[in-house]
């Protein structure tokens, strides 16, 4: 299994950027996000399952969405209102099932991280 993230980069505060992850190998069930500052342990973003049931961390929601396409075994981060706090490598995990979507922990698969930068 292989996973492929994507999108990141340098962005003003209150711009937008949209991260994308591809699963290769087998199809998931469940896919999430996590960050990691400098400094910092591995936060949760948000995670989404194969019926598209989701959720956000509370610094995250109402500002990202996560969605995905099964078809090409692909999740996305559509990342608005980005602040400075934002700033940190972003990770996508794969795991066929978890009742604990949130912790880091429950990802069996890791994509290598894109780092997203925001400026004040």
């Amino acid at each position: 299994v292989q996973l492929q993230a994507s999108g990141g980069g340098l962005v003003q505060a209150g711009g937008s950027l949209r991260l994308s992850c591809a699963a290769s190998g087998r199809s998931f069930s469940v896919m999430g996000w996590f960050r990691q500052a400098p400094g910092k342990e591995r936060e949760f973003v948000a995670f989404i399952t194969r019926i598209s049931s989701t959720g956000y961390s509370d610094s995250v929601k109402g500002r990202f969405t996560i969605s995905r396409d099964n078809a090409k075994n692909t999740i996305y981060l559509q990342m608005n209102s980005l602040k400075p706090e934002d700033t940190a490598v972003y990770y996508c995990g794969m795991t066929p099932y978890t009742s604990q979507p949130t912790k880091s922990q429950s990802y069996d698969y890791w994509g290598q991280g894109t780092q997203v930068t925001v400026s004040s």
